[in-house]
């Protein structure tokens, strides 16, 4: 008898299922928008971490919906519940399932998406896919789906926080045309959440917020920029060729709702400079190398170096707009669609603790990696 070599593969994802990330810290997010609720497990978290529901609230409470002028009115109150890998308040080691229960869907508000594709949105992608969508608020597709990640990224911060030294802050740093200063070496949590979009230049958050409110009134949506940033990261985090640290973050930052770019250091704007403008040169002081200048983003070779690293997200306009706008229904005819329901005029405020989670996230995975292999 020949061998067979059409058969369907035994386990057809090798390494990792499509929602789960991450290597010894993983984490695999699940729920829709619109179901009973939504949440994450961990698994990989070291045991004997200090942990209640606490730690994680805070940063659910700056990524709801409601809790200001220029976000989604959607009331929710987005309360984390631990269900598992905890005992007395710590980790157990084991897997930490956590959820937020939906209070305020109102599904009927998607009913004529039920039949028509939502421009720019994943409608008619997921439906080329899989032959069948969750038509209610998107579904998985919706940036409510981010609730388990800030919650899993509120873990990893906490670590990072208290066993490496490492601190992780996002801010808006640019809306449209109007663009803030950002110090990413001195940007301080309480400058960032002293106004509501979230970026630490009082005068251009004014403007920021007043372009907002103008687009949300005329029925529309803006985009922008979030800057991430990582100090206190210890030089050799990362790994060579496809594992570096800057990819990884790269593909976390892409895989949050409406990102469409990405750069680190430098970025773009490198390739307006020379080599020698553009080299970050070594020195040493105290028994540590640093470097004056950091074009690098404190990334070299996949591996940190020690410097603060830092980098841009891209956030398109949210493709929910109240415009009548030309699409396609499930038959392929030609039709026009207006959005109801409860959306951001701009996703950036919300952003902000989203691209804080994805950059704990990736950070804590790195850290155990390179403790199992070097230390």
């Amino acid at each position: 008898m020949g061998w067979e070599f059409d058969l369907e593969p035994f386990f057809p994802h090798a390494v990792r299922m499509a929602n789960t990330f991450g290597h010894l810290f993983r984490v695999a997010t699940w729920g829709e928008s619109h179901g009973g609720g939504l949440g994450v497990v961990i698994d990989g978290c070291p045991p004997r971490l200090e942990l209640t529901e606490a730690d994680i609230q805070a940063d659910l409470d700056r990524r709801r919906p409601g809790q200001s002028k220029i976000v989604s009115p959607r009331k929710e109150k987005d309360k984390v519940e631990i269900l598992s890998g905890t005992f007395e308040g710590k980790t157990l080691g084991t897997p930490i399932a956590m959820w937020v229960k939906n209070e305020d869907a109102r599904p009927e508000a998607y009913s004529e998406m039920a039949t028509k594709f939502r421009p720019s949105h994943a409608d008619y992608t997921y439906q080329a896919k899989f032959g069948i969508r969750n038509w209610q608020g998107g579904g998985r597709t919706s940036a409510r789906e981010t609730i388990g990640r800030v919650a899993a990224g509120a873990v990893a911060r906490k670590i990072l926080r208290e066993r490496y030294g490492v601190e992780v802050l996002a801010c808006v740093q640019q809306v449209q045309r109007v663009t803030g200063s950002v110090d990413v070496e001195t940007v301080k949590l309480k400058d960032i959440e002293a106004n509501i979009v979230r970026c630490p230049d009082a005068v251009a958050a004014e403007k920021m917020i007043r372009l907002i409110e103008r687009v949300r009134r005329a029925g529309d949506t803006v985009g922008g920029v979030v800057i991430g940033v990582a100090r206190g990261v210890p030089p050799g985090w990362g790994e060579p060729v496809f594992d570096r640290l800057e990819a990884d973050l790269a593909k976390g930052m892409l895989s949050l709702p409406a990102s469409k770019g990405f750069d680190i250091g430098s970025g773009f704007a490198g390739i307006l400079l020379t080599g020698t403008q553009h080299n970050d040169p070594f020195r040493s002081k105290g028994g540590k190398i640093y470097t004056p200048t950091n074009r690098s983003g404190g990334i070299q070779g996949g591996i940190s170096n020690g410097q603060t690293i830092y980098f841009r997200v891209a956030f398109k306009p949210v493709a929910t707009v109240m415009v009548e706008q030309e699409t396609v229904d499930v038959n392929f005819k030609q039709a026009t669609l207006k959005a109801r329901g409860r959306h951001d005029p701009c996703v950036l405020p919300r952003a902000v603790p989203m691209v804080e989670a994805m950059t704990a996230l990736v950070l804590v995975d790195h850290a155990l990696r390179h403790k199992a292999q070097c230390e």
